[in-house]
């Protein structure tokens, strides 16, 4: 699938659930042609923010939209990586500010560790 038509199809579903792409399309699609890529290298798209290992059971968590997603655009108007933000913080309402990784510090670990094994 070509970024743009994979842009179309996530853009139409993802609005019906109140979450929108960032405005800025270069960041967009940035972020979606790494999604394709690692959708061909793992088997399914691991959020390209995220140390990912490669195995399913341990990157479920990051597997896009991730979930941190939800929690991260409620409480600053974007995901971690911005690919989603809500229309306040593409309107400018919203201040950009830095969205800490939620991800807890022994998921990262266990996908170093299953890297490091490899």
């Amino acid at each position: 699938m070509d970024v743009e038509t994979f842009y179309e199809k996530l853009k139409t579903i993802q609005e019906k659930k109140g979450f929108y792409f960032n405005k800025d399309r270069e960041v967009v699609f940035d972020l979606l042609s790494a999604l394709l890529k690692n959708k061909e290298r793992y088997g399914y798209m691991c959020c390209p923010c995220r140390i990912a290992c490669g195995e399913q059971k341990y990157d479920q968590d990051i597997i896009c939209p991730c979930e941190y997603r939800a929690p991260d655009v409620e409480e600053f108007g974007s995901c971690f990586c911005k690919l989603y933000v809500s229309t306040e913080w593409n309107e400018g309402k919203l201040f950009h500010e830095f969205v800490p990784e939620r991800r807890p510090q022994e998921k990262i670990d266990q996908a170093i560790e299953q890297l490091d094994a490899e």
